[in-house]
């Protein structure tokens, strides 16, 4: 499994490490793996470069796959270890008849927990005041404390995109005796009732709740999904919060909401151009939060991510008739 070894027939091309338990199971089932080990997400080129006779591709959200790389001859199955699959061209994935298998269920509620830290995190400004510790700057107990944070109980959450990690954060919410309204393409009348989730027009959302979670999938339509108008139409006391995809929000018009005290605060897992994030978000520590792109990484979820997107892979290359689908 050398990097300078061109794929064999039926071979598989990995671009970045994943988990060598889920590797064996490839070379169990008698492929040859190709181990790219990039350091860094690799571009169509790059990918193409590499992908001699390969028969399937695995890649992560970082990676670009498009048309030049679906249209390379021999090409079956790209397998991304991720649930988003915007880095992917799936029309011209269907025009190549290339199946497209990912990983939607194993990261919800790491994500879910993920935003609900960053909720909690900005609403009690946690770095904050451990920053303040660290550098001194604790006297002790005042009732009158300059890092006086925000309750949770009795305030409103509203959820732009209901699916499973949406569902799951409203859940969480309730248990901290939250109201959830939620913005979806359609109403959802087969939601569990405990939840007690209310649809509602976005603007209306917007304008009524405390906390904004964002968790809708990146498209045309949602790309800048929260801008300077949607921004306007947030309380000046409420916090928005993403760990979906960065270009849902328009970063320069985060950071000058933020400046002008439009809002009052967020707390980011992802960003319009990753690794960079505008500069604007990150002068701001005051009540502004911001990870790693971290909603999946625990050690248990991403292990059982490289696993589902190898079998997913297996099992798309054992049918070889069948149509191009997303797993």
């Amino acid at each position: 499994m050398s990097p300078a070894t061109s794929p064999a027939p039926g071979s598989v091309l990995v671009t970045q490490p994943i988990h060598r338990s889920a590797l064996t199971k490839l070379i169990d089932a008698g492929y040859a793996v190709t181990e790219l080990a990039s350091p860094v997400p690799l571009s169509a080129e790059k990918i193409t470069e590499r992908l001699g006779s390969a028969q399937a591709l695995v890649c992560h959200l970082t990676d670009r796959v498009d048309e030049h790389v679906l249209s390379h001859p021999g090409l079956r199955v790209v397998a991304t270890v991720s649930a988003g699959m915007d880095h992917i061209d799936l029309d011209a994935a269907a025009r190549h008849g290339v199946r497209v298998v990912n990983t939607p269920d194993v990261l919800t509620e790491a994500t879910a927990d993920l935003a609900f830290a960053l909720l909690l995190a900005v609403a009690r400004r946690i770095t904050e005041s451990d920053a303040l510790v660290r550098g001194g700057g604790f006297h002790g107990w005042r009732l009158m404390d300059e890092l006086m944070g925000v309750d949770l109980h009795g305030s409103t959450l509203g959820v732009v995109g209901f699916g499973r990690i949406g569902q799951a954060v409203a859940h969480r919410a309730r248990r901290f005796g939250m109201s959830v309204l939620y913005h979806a393409r359609r109403p959802r009348p087969e939601l569990p009732e405990h939840l007690g989730a209310r649809h509602v027009p976005l603007p209306e959302l917007l304008a009524s709740s405390d906390f904004v979670s964002l968790h809708a999938p990146l498209t045309e339509a949602t790309h800048h999904l929260i801008d300077a108008e949607a921004l306007a139409l947030m309380r000046p006391n409420a916090y928005l919060i993403n760990t979906s995809r960065g270009a849902l929000v328009d970063e320069a018009a985060l950071a000058q909401a933020l400046t002008a005290g439009t809002i009052a605060g967020a707390g980011l897992d992802v960003f319009e151009n990753e690794p960079r994030v505008h500069p604007g978000l990150l002068a701001r520590t005051e009540r502004v939060v911001l990870t790693a792109h971290a909603g999946s990484a625990t050690a248990r979820t991403r292990e059982r991510m490289s696993h589902l997107a190898v079998d997913g892979l297996l099992r798309a290359l054992d049918e070889p008739s069948a149509q191009p689908t997303q797993l």
